[in-house]
């Protein structure tokens, strides 16, 4: 599969963009354990032609990142063509359009996944941003707004004529949010369209290698993103691609290793944002890196309440020794 120039290999893993997840740390871990694209956290078009610095920072990433997209979002054309701009400078694979975050701070400003409602709003919003980048644009969106106006069909093509390159499509609705089941139906229906010759990536409950291949083999999607299901979890996009290729699940990580990359982890978020601010992120992650690990609750809850690393790094360390902080 390809985005443009860049060759992301047959069947490409994906880590999905994720406010105060995806930040630089974790998708340099991501990308070790074999992650083919990651992206970063969204970026509100408004806030960086501001100057705002949150959004400036969310524009840095290291070389080990590469192949990455600048995601964006927005509802005016002019502030998106702007922005667009501004992340083309840094110079990342692609720029990437949310049409999908279905969150209610987002979507009431007529940002995200708002846009559904409006379908030709979204298509000049997205001829806009080609326009005004050298660089592949691709877009992530919903099946539609509701259960009653579910027009992924007809938006994937109108989305592929504005110009862009590839298309992710998240199984739920914006009504749904996370909640219920994501379907992959439509997605299918969009990938088996005639109309359609740009990739399509599929997202939604992919939790584990043998639903990745499962969506593979009955929908025949291009690629996979991972969203929720690599929180704190980096060694999906190996496990999947391994069961992929050979059939096998590969072994679960050991106790030893998985403080280790929790660690490594920290470390590298700490070195690159504020202590307190990565220390709080890092919350996130907790369940995930020790999920089905005996009697890890106390010291999960233990870990939420730190917030010197000193201590965090010690109480792991235990962890590691003796089962146990």
């Amino acid at each position: 599969m390809k985005i443009g120039n860049t060759d992301l290999g047959e069947f490409p893993v994906i880590l999905a963009p994720l406010e105060d997840i995806t930040d630089s740390a974790f998708r340099a871990i991501c990308k070790a354990h074999g992650a083919d694209l990651v992206y970063t956290e969204f970026i509100s078009s408004e806030a960086l032609i501001r100057d705002a610095r949150k959004s400036h920072n969310k524009l840095q990433f290291g070389e080990i990142e590469r192949p990455l997209g600048v995601q964006i979002f927005g509802s005016d054309i002019s502030a998106m063509q702007k922005a667009t701009e501004m992340a083309s400078e840094v110079n990342p694979e692609l720029i990437d359009i949310n049409f999908g975050c279905p969150v209610r701070k987002i979507a009431m400003k007529g940002s995200g996944a708002a846009l559904l409602n409006d379908v030709p709003k979204m298509v000049k919003i997205t001829e806009a941003v080609v326009k005004a980048t050298h660089l592949p644009v691709t877009v992530k969106t919903r099946l539609g707004w509701d259960d009653k106006n579910k027009n992924i069909v007809d938006i994937a093509e109108r989305l592929q004529d504005a110009g862009i390159q590839a298309l992710t499509i998240h199984g739920r609705t914006r009504a749904q949010m996370y909640t219920g089941t994501a379907d992959w139906t439509l997605i299918g229906e969009v990938k088996n369209n005639p109309r359609m010759h740009i990739p399509i990536i599929g997202n939604g409950d992919v939790t584990c290698p043998e639903i990745a291949l499962d969506m593979k083999k009955r929908f025949g999607v291009d690629g996979i993103m991972i969203g929720r299901g690599a929180i704190g979890n980096p060694w999906i996009f190996e496990d999947i691609k391994s069961f992929i290729r050979l059939g096998v699940p590969m072994p679960v990580p050991a106790l030893p290793e998985r403080v280790d990359e929790c660690l490594r982890h920290i470390r590298t978020a700490v070195s690159k944002k504020p202590e307190r601010t990565a220390l709080l992120e890092m919350r996130k992650h907790y369940a995930g890196y020790f999920r089905g690990i005996p009697n890890f609750k106390p010291v999960r809850m233990k870990l939420l309440t730190l917030t010197d690393l000193a201590e965090i790094e010690a109480t792991l360390l235990n962890l590691k020794a003796f089962g146990t902080f």
